[in-house]
């Protein structure tokens, strides 16, 4: 099976939100934007010389309204199947995210006020229900969907046998990808301690890039330094009782 290529989909501004391209020897989509995104998205797809009905699979990394927005109305243009894990499954199926949302930060507290954020998309039923780690090689691709919850109960990544990992929100861009190449929280995580988990997990499989969902490709090696300082945080936060975290 051929090498798998990453290609970023910028949704919104350069890089502030992205969806990928994975060509292999089927193409696949990794997120859907925001809703009303479908056709953006589609217009790159074509740019890049695929056949829209050739696309094999349209994989949501999870259920915020950025990433699933536009999953029906891709779903519809090129025919594929959406793949989506089954603890997601709710703001699937009703096009609402689960909330409130958890800020990570300042920047999730001022985001959190977004009335986009809270808008109902239109809803999907994911025809592939992930419930761990799943190969897509019968979708024409070298590479596997992992789970890695945390940021959301079902979120999950893609990890290419080349070693790209599309990170969907396990870790993103500084200031919604504005600060290239430097790693932070996206504004929000459902449970930053087991979203932390779930980065060092894939971290240890030795990933050669991390593209995300805010911002360009990052450096595992700053990842990695960035989880240990992350890991500090966190742990003084829990140590004084302001660890925020879901209770589902």
């Amino acid at each position: 099976m051929s090498r798998t290529k990453v290609v970023p989909i910028p949704v919104l501004g350069r890089h502030n939100i992205n969806a990928y391209l994975l060509l292999g020897r089927r193409p696949v989509i990794v997120d859907a934007g925001t809703p009303g995104s479908g056709r953006k998205i589609l217009a790159r797809v074509v740019e890049y010389g695929v056949d829209p009905a050739d696309v094999s699979l349209i994989v949501i990394t999870h259920g915020h309204i950025d990433h699933f927005g536009s999953a029906a109305e891709l779903h519809r243009l090129t025919g594929a199947p959406v793949a989506g894990h089954v603890a997601d499954l709710g703001p699937y199926r009703s096009g609402r995210v689960r909330e409130p949302y958890l800020p990570t930060g300042p920047m999730g507290r001022l985001m959190a006020r977004n009335r986009n954020l809270h808008v109902q998309a239109e809803p999907v039923e994911p025809d592939v229900l992930v419930r761990g780690e799943t190969s897509l090689e019968d979708f024409g691709l070298a590479a596997r969907i992992m789970p890695t919850p945390g940021h959301t109960a079902g979120s999950v990544s893609v990890l290419t046998d080349a070693g790209d990992l599309v990170a969907g929100d396990l870790v993103a861009g500084s200031f919604m990808g504005l600060i290239p190449g430097r790693p932070a929280n996206p504004p929000f995580h459902d449970d930053p301690r087991q979203n932390l988990a779930s980065l060092r997990r894939m971290l240890a499989l030795d990933p050669t890039a991390l593209h995300v969902g805010h911002g360009t490709a990052l450096d595992p090696d700053q990842v990695r330094q960035w989880a240990d300082r992350e890991h500090d945080r966190l742990a003084r936060l829990e140590a004084t009782g302001r660890l925020v975290t879901r209770a589902e």
